[in-house]
């Protein structure tokens, strides 16, 4: 059966100094979701952008905000996200003392719960709390800069995801992020994702090309769609 194909351009690619104008233009390019990157320089080694921006952007975007946290601790971040105007909250098991825990604190703030898979992070990690979770986001880099090269080996482990989320009956969203282009998007959703993050994919073509990179992705992403 066809599943619904979201695309989340990522902030951390596009132009800082003019962030809701870019916002705003790849909404109006056909972006699904705004994706948020949040990285702490501890938990990951680089620094971006906290709460304060998020509820700056929030105004310029009329799809949920999909705020991906790289950081350790979590818990005290979630509700400053939540209240900035986050829809998804997605954070990784190892930052957490307790990833049930901070799942249920994701959902009583009134977002959708994210869990976040790194390379070597084991896809067990989800046997005790997907019927808790609304995405799971498998990374296809390691996590903490834009612009690397997808890793291949990725593919069998966003196959396994797709297998525990359809045993589950639920609709669980299936991300991907990191290194995602026209030229890889087939494989990836072939391979079960449904939910694309493209930053240097999108933004790096400049504001012009913005829907032509997007209905790129699009277009590839549904050459792989099973049927």
């Amino acid at each position: 059966m066809t599943r619904p194909l979201r695309i989340a351009p990522s902030l951390l690619s596009a132009n800082f100094a003019r962030l809701g104008d870019e916002v705003e233009a790849v909404i109006a390019a056909g972006a699904d979701l705004i994706h948020f990157d949040v990285m702490d320089n501890h938990y990951v080694p680089n620094l971006t952008v906290g709460p304060l921006v998020c509820e700056a952007i929030k105004p310029h975007s009329s799809v949920p905000i999909d705020v991906h946290l790289m950081v350790r601790p979590v818990d005290a971040l979630v509700p400053m996200f939540a209240q900035a105007g986050a829809g998804l909250i997605s954070f990784h098991p190892e930052a957490s003392e307790h990833v049930h825990r901070t799942i249920q604190l994701i959902r009583a703030q009134g977002c959708k719960a994210g869990l976040v898979l790194n390379p070597a992070t084991p896809v067990h990690v989800l046997d005790h709390v997907l019927d808790e979770l609304d995405l799971v986001l498998v990374m296809s880099v390691n996590p903490g800069f834009g612009g690397q090269a997808f890793i291949e080996s990725m593919l069998p482990k966003i196959e396994a995801v797709r297998r525990r989320i359809e045993a589950s009956g639920r609709e669980v969203w299936l991300e991907v992020d990191g290194g995602v282009k026209a030229g890889n998007a087939g494989r990836i959703v072939a391979a079960g994702a449904d939910t694309l993050v493209a930053g240097s994919a999108v933004f790096g073509a400049g504001p012009s090309q913005y829907r032509s990179a997007i209905n790129a992705l699009r277009e590839a992403a549904l050459q792989g769609e099973p049927a």
